[in-house]
Parts: C-alpha cells; sequence; structure tokens
C-alpha cells in the first residue's frame, strides 16, 4: 500500500447503515488483501453476526469489541466504567494506527463516545493528527463533530426515512445484529 493514500471517512447522521457501511468497505479492503481492523467502542458482550462473520475471514479482518454497551440512561457507576472503556478504545486505535500491522481501521461508534462525552474532541483530533499516511480510518456513529468532520476526506450521513420500530417491530436478525 506505499502508493495508498489513505483516508479518513466518517459514516454519521440518524439513519440505520453506518457500521453497516463502514463494514462493507472493510469487506470490499479484505477483498483486496488488505488488513482490516475494527475497534467498536460502545458495543460490548453482545453476539453480532458481525462477529461470527470475522471469525471467517481469519486474521486479516478483526474486530475488537471493547465497549460496555448502552451508554443513554447509564448509572454514575456505569457511566466511569464507560469512560474508562473509551479510553482504553482510544489508546488500542492509536497503538494499532503506529503498529504499521493495519490497513485499515475502523473506530465503530467512536462518535457516539465523543459525544457522550466519554472521551474528548481534543483526543480524538490528536488520534486524527497522529494517522500514518497510508492508512484508511473509518469513524462511525451519530453526531459527528463538526471539527471532525472538516478533518476527514469523505463523510457521508446516514438520513431516516422510515424506521421498523416505529411500527412497533423489534430489532431483527441479520438486520439490527
Amino acid at each position: 500500500m506505499s502508493d495508498a493514500q489513505g483516508l479518513i471517512i466518517v459514516h454519521t447522521g440518524n439513519g440505520k447503515g453506518k457500521t453497516t457501511a463502514a463494514l462493507g468497505m472493510a469487506f470490499r479492503a479484505w477483498g483486496q488483501g488488505m488488513r482490516i481492523l475494527i475497534i467498536q467502542f460502545i458495543k460490548g458482550g453482545w453476539k453480532y453476526g458481525e462477529l461470527a462473520a470475522a471469525q471467517q475471514l481469519g486474521p486479516r479482518f478483526i474486530i475488537r469489541q471493547m465497549g460496555e454497551g448502552f451508554v443513554k440512561g447509564a448509572t454514575q457507576d456505569k457511566a466511569t466504567e464507560h469512560r474508562q472503556a473509551a479510553a482504553e478504545a482510544l489508546k488500542a486505535a492509536e497503538e494499532a494506527m503506529s503498529s504499521g500491522q493495519w490497513d485499515m481501521i475502523i473506530l465503530d461508534e467512536v462518535n457516539y463516545a465523543l459525544h457522550y462525552g466519554l472521551i474528548t474532541l481534543e483526543e480524538v483530533l490528536a488520534l486524527l493528527n497522529k494517522k500514518p499516511a497510508a492508512l484508511h480510518l473509518i469513524l462511525t456513529g451519530r453526531n459527528a463533530a463538526a471539527d471532525v468532520i472538516e478533518r476527514a476526506d469523505l463523510v457521508t450521513e446516514m438520513k431516516e426515512i422510515k424506521h421498523p420500530y416505529q411500527k412497533g417491530i423489534k430489532a431483527q436478525k441479520g438486520i439490527e445484529f
């Protein structure tokens, strides 16, 4: 990848598909022989379909669940756990970026972690400034900060038009998880 121009990509907005779009890019990159690491800032503990798929793809496609799950409405003790987990995920991202081991790193739901105050804007911008030139870095989650959007090379906003939850339809296996 020495001649590649690594991009900073942001998937944000209130619609579904931010992580799924990032996974699609990761799948495409994997097919091109690239090495992909996905660090999940919020997800943790649940068994998502993408975890099983990633295991089948082998050591060039790794997902690390580092979060504590749902943040909204967390107790004070749980909020402290969320902050610690997000700090560890941020540190893991920095170490992975500097390792030279990966061609693409996805910081899944990092925008949520920033929005909920689990990490700071300064920390995220400092991480972006450390990105190696050839590394593709993808940030997902609602409420992307304006400074992150400004720094990115590509930004896509998912807009919710209609959602099955509005009809009382619960999350579906293979669609939401």
